[in-house]
């Protein structure tokens, strides 16, 4: 029997809730007890020493201390990996997280497989000479979507796709007959996922539907921007939730019948494969990689980015075809069978054994080089003339130092 193969995952603990370390969470619940991979978390935000607690409160300090204890971290725990699985988003998040995880793994000579998950790659990279050349300089590079595989050949970065993971037991199908205006959205209140479009979309939905309701599912800088335009619309039934835990999140696509969302910069989300999955049809703008896993009018319906018009006509075609609707989600759920563990652990274990072996020709290569330099012939001539000048240089010596010895000798 083979040994198991060792890998680091390089990422955020669920102390961030976010789609990165609710991925990485969800494979290294997959990998334990694994027959061929043994996996283990490498949390980018490690906790710090109990006598620096107090910097978590401290903007930039924190950032500072996060970096003094993670960077021991790294080389203590890359160094009895085999193969280093590293999430990584981008902008300041790439420089502070993934790029020292690449690093330090060149330098111990372990593989790296980068797992790169930002929709908002088309800037990065092209703002980002630095991190071009690093993505380019890794052993394998894995995206969970169409559209980075298309954003990396751009700027000629190979990658293959091997897409986010769901559990089918957790996040259970249903027919919702009948189809009522309970609405769900499940991303954080950045700038980047746009809610407020959300929000005004259900405005419209609820002149329609003045029973709809709305559960906001999430956290982040703009919950009170969201709370004032709520109360600004006069809305009822509208829900924050807050931040869930992502054996929580389950029951919330299950208490509701529509799912929608309106980012302006997106990749393959999680949260719509989970509304797949949940039996739910789903809404959303065409940002970044949705529309290569949503396929309009076939998996759900898409509007144009900052569109709350477009996504409440959505909506409401929703609710005034159910039929149509209940068609349109079975087919989006029929797409969740790619994304099952049994069909992705191949995917990853070929890449880990790929990178393992790319990594080991390089290992072959440089041994190569180094023996070559050693036996090469003209590099033992170059030895031997090396040698020849030796008396020379001590007869100069000697001349300098006894020059009457030296005319006496000559």
């Amino acid at each position: 029997m083979l040994d198991r193969i060792k890998v680091a995952f390089v990422a955020p603990s669920l102390r961030i809730l976010g789609g990165q370390a609710v991925q990485a969470d969800s494979l290294l619940s997959a990998w334990k007890n694994d027959p061929d991979v043994e996996a283990w978390l490498v949390p980018v935000n490690p906790l710090p020493p109990r006598a620096l607690a107090f910097a978590q409160d401290v903007k930039f300090l924190r950032t500072v201390v996060n970096e003094l204890t993670y960077l021991p971290l790294l080389v203590r725990e890359l160094a009895r990996a085999d193969v280093v699985h590293v999430f990584s988003a981008s902008y300041s998040s790439f420089l502070l997280a993934p790029l020292p995880a690449m690093l330090v793994a060149r330098a111990l000579g372990k593989p790296v497989v980068l797992n790169y998950r930002s929709g908002q790659a088309p800037d990065h990279l092209q703002r980002s000479a630095v991190a071009r050349n690093a993505i380019a300089r890794v052993d394998l590079n894995v995206v969970p979507s169409r559209f980075l595989v298309d954003v990396f050949h751009e700027f000629g970065i190979d990658a293959s796709i091997i897409p986010n993971i769901v559990d089918l037991d957790r996040f259970q199908f249903r027919d919702r007959n009948p189809l009522r205006p309970r609405l769900v959205s499940t991303r954080n209140f950045d700038a980047l996922y746009n809610v407020t479009t959300t929000v005004r979309a259900f405005a419209l939905v609820q002149q329609r539907w003045p029973d709809a309701s709305l559960t906001l599912v999430g956290g982040g800088p703009q919950e009170a921007q969201l709370r004032e335009l709520v109360d600004q619309l006069r809305l009822r039934n509208v829900t924050f939730l807050g931040r869930v835990k992502p054996g929580e999140i389950a029951q919330h696509y299950a208490a509701n019948d529509i799912y929608i969302q309106s980012p302006n910069i997106d990749n393959m989300p999680t949260s719509v494969i989970e509304a797949f999955a949940s039996g739910l049809p789903v809404v959303s703008t065409e940002a970044g990689g949705v529309p290569a896993i949503l396929t309009h009018e076939r998996h759900g319906l898409l509007a144009p980015l900052g569109d709350y018009d477009r996504l409440a006509a959505h909506v409401l075609r929703l609710l005034d075809n159910p039929v149509w609707a209940r068609a349109m989600a079975r087919a989006a759920f029929d797409t969740c069978q790619a994304c099952t563990w049994p069909a992705v652990r191949e995917q990853w274990l070929r890449a880990y054994r790929s990178a393992a072996a790319i990594a080991a020709r390089r290992r072959a290569r440089t041994a190569k080089a180094f023996a070559e330099r050693r036996t090469d012939p003209g590099s033992a001539a170059a030895s031997a003339e090396r040698r020849s000048r030796a008396p020379s240089v001590q007869a100069f010596a000697e001349r300098r130092a006894h020059p009457r010895r030296a005319e006496r000798r000559a």
